[in-house]
């Protein structure tokens, strides 16, 4: 049938892929990181404190 080979794997490219996907992960952790340390702080001095977010 045709469409249903096993694709063989090349170790370069297996590697590659796991290197993005590893990279991708540590972003989303460090940005989500990021966004909790300053967040808070970056959005009242934009909005200028409570009184002002109203």
């Amino acid at each position: 049938m045709a469409g249903l080979e096993i694709p063989t794997w090349d170790p370069e490219t297996a590697l590659l892929i796991g290197t993005i996907l590893l990279e991708a992960v540590l972003l989303y952790v460090g940005y989500g990181g990021l966004e909790r340390l300053f967040g808070p702080r970056l959005m009242a001095f934009i909005v200028g404190g409570e009184e002002n977010a109203r």
